[in-house]
């Protein structure tokens, strides 16, 4: 069992390092459009200050609330590491990054971007250790109108792109995009990332047995 927990946190950490990174990415080549809660997330920080990562945990401080005040339950830890941690990759991502000089830069970070979320999300989603505050709100969303997670996710996001775009956050082509093909990217790469993760615990393990095996037979010979 630790063995296994060892393994789905390094998926977890590490996804949602990478997912972040190509949120980043996005951001630098926001002249195409951002995704639905970065479009807020830039709008806030354009408007307030604070930063783009400080706006994403805000948000997920809100929505984790909310939720666990109607679901009356706690949240689980990886959710709140979700939230607090997705903030401070993107901060640090977007200090990084070098700044985009031109469309084609744009079109370079927006493309590459949107590959490297999607499967920083299939990573991260993959060890099942808990959904981030934005989906646990797309599924609370899916129950409570009684429709499908897809419909619940595209009108949430629909919406929210909606109020981050009349506080002047930049929308266009790239936001539908995003909310279009993500999905699909998150669908082709989580099952070759579960096929790992299960391998690399059922590897470790057998190396384990292995070792223990040897040890039984050095004892017998002395």
């Amino acid at each position: 069992m630790k063995r296994e927990l060892k393994w789905k946190w390094l998926f977890f950490f590490v996804g949602l390092a990478v997912m972040s990174f190509g949120v980043s990415m996005i951001v630098e080549g926001k002249a195409l459009g951002v995704g639905p809660w970065d479009v807020l997330h830039i709008a806030l920080f354009e408007r307030i200050g604070l930063s783009i990562g400080s706006w994403a945990v805000i948000t997920g401080v809100i929505i984790v609330g909310s939720t666990s005040l109607l679901l009356r339950e706690w949240p689980k830890l990886a959710t709140c590491l979700n939230m607090i941690l997705c903030g401070m990759f993107i901060d640090f991502f977007n200090w990084l990054l070098p700044n985009s000089s031109g469309l084609v830069f744009d079109v370079f970070y927006f493309l590459a971007g949107v590959i490297v979320l999607g499967v920083g999300c299939a990573l991260y989603i993959s060890p099942r250790l808990g959904a981030g505050p934005r989906d646990t709100l797309m599924i609370l969303f899916a129950k409570k109108f009684g429709c499908s997670i897809g419909n619940a996710r595209l009108a949430m996001e629909a919406l929210i792109a909606l109020v981050g775009w009349s506080l002047g956050g930049p929308i266009g082509v790239g936001t539908i995009i995003i909310a279009f093909f993500t999905g699909y990217i998150v669908q082709f790469s989580l099952p070759y990332f579960e096929r790992m993760l299960k391998g690399r615990i059922n590897n470790e393990g057998r190396t384990n047995n292995l070792t223990n095996q040897d040890i039984d037979h050095l004892a017998k010979e002395i």
